[in-house]
């Protein structure tokens, strides 16, 4: 007999401080970033028993050298995890994190699982962008996609084409507050409670503790910003100061049936209410969160307007700000990424999906009075995913 679906939250979510390509994270192998989200999940919730988990799953774009040899088994297996939980690797670029979410969501909302784990991690300084990979010549042969789409620089520029009003100064006034948004919740102590000190290596210093993010710059100013080069084209708009970077790190996140948490005893931090994925031309892949919000939004019977927090992941300014202008919304928004993004903090591809849920989650603490907000992100070959979440502190909210 079919069972209904279950509630499905999120009880916890951590991450590795993200390093810069080539800093601090250099000597330290990526499995081992992801072993110690697995083991902080743990430490932080004593009242999971560890063979209760049913299955992990860990995202990473490159799925070589010590990424690969599917990374949910051998990381669950190095961080202690019962040789009897099962784990696999998944790979949808950027949104690597937020498809294991979805993925083992599905499975608690069916009865497959009870618990389950997600993480991603992507070093990108061992593994850059695009390594090993071998696109099928058919693509360029038949025109089956443009060939700026295999980069994702000229596939912002391409946006900016797009919406001829999204001009540069407006993208770097949006880079200037991400990176000021950053520092006053790092001033404030509202990143750092998430954050995994990891131990990083050094053979010529010696053992070191990474604590908070490399990649930051607080004094970032817009004069600094209008005079950065325009690599992708010729007097053209992205610049490395409106985009993210190239950076190293992991997440990780607890996932639960609403009845299982009440029974361990776990508060939920956000409630799973409906996700989508959509494709969009490969060439404009930033503009993939906007379909793919109106698919999660018709599926939740909801509207924009029923949306008060939103985290959108900064892969490029051009990108939030193309949804932004699609909804007409503000490109100072409070509501929207009040902690920063990832120009600021970086984006590490495939584990960027759980670090705005994690900051999502923040959001909903500090503000009961919000019910439902979003986290969204573009994805390479032109993709964009959604996930809709319901705050657990909203008064009123039942499971």
């Amino acid at each position: 007999m079919a069972r209904p679906p279950r509630d499905i939250v999120l009880v916890d979510a951590v991450r590795t401080p993200f390093g810069k390509s080539g800093g601090m994270y250099a000597e330290t192998r990526a499995d081992d970033l992801v072993v110690r989200v697995i083991r902080e999940l743990l430490r932080r919730n004593p009242q999971l028993p560890p063979e209760r988990i049913d299955e992990v799953a860990v995202a990473a774009t490159t799925q070589i050298g010590d990424q690969g040899l599917t990374l949910g088994r051998a990381a669950g297996l190095l961080a202690g995890l019962p040789q009897s939980v099962p784990g696999y690797s998944i790979d949808r670029m950027c949104a690597g994190a937020l498809t294991a979410v979805t993925t083992l969501s599905a499975g608690i909302g069916v009865g497959a699982y009870d618990v389950a784990l997600a993480a991603g991690v992507e070093h990108m300084g061992r593994h850059p962008m695009g390594e090993g990979m071998d696109p099928n010549p058919r693509f360029l042969s038949e025109r089956l996609i443009d060939p700026e789409a295999l980069f994702m620089g000229k596939t912002a520029e391409n946006l900016h084409d797009r919406f001829p009003s999204i001009t540069k100064d407006r993208a770097d006034a949006y880079a200037l507050s991400s990176q000021e948004r950053t520092a006053k919740a790092y001033a404030n102590g509202l990143i750092q409670p998430d954050l995994v000190p990891m131990a990083v290596r050094s053979a010529e210093l010696g053992w070191g503790l990474a604590t908070v993010d490399e990649a930051p710059r607080p004094g970032t100013s817009l004069e600094g910003l209008g005079s950065l080069k325009t690599p992708f084209r010729p007097q053209g708009r992205v610049t490395a100061g409106n985009s993210s970077g190239i950076n190293d790190g992991a997440t990780g996140a607890l996932l639960m049936a609403g009845e299982v948490a009440d029974e361990l005893g776990i508060a939920p931090k956000l409630r799973l209410v409906s996700y989508a994925f959509a494709g969009v031309e490969p060439e404009v892949m930033g503009f993939g969160p906007v379909p793919s919000t109106e698919k999660a939004l018709a599926k939740a019977g909801l509207t924009i307007n029923d949306i008060g927090a939103f985290e959108i992941n900064e892969a490029f300014a051009v990108q939030v700000l193309a949804f932004l202008e699609h909804y007409g919304i503000a490109d100072d928004d409070s509501r929207v990424n009040p902690f920063g993004g990832a120009i600021a903090v970086g984006h590490p591809l495939a584990s960027s999906g759980i670090r705005l849920m994690a900051y999502l989650a923040r959001a909903f603490e500090l503000n009961p009075q919000v019910q439902y907000g979003i986290t969204t992100m573009c994805i390479g070959l032109g993709m964009g995913g959604t996930v809709i979440w319901e705050n657990p502190n909203f008064e009123g909210v039942t499971r």
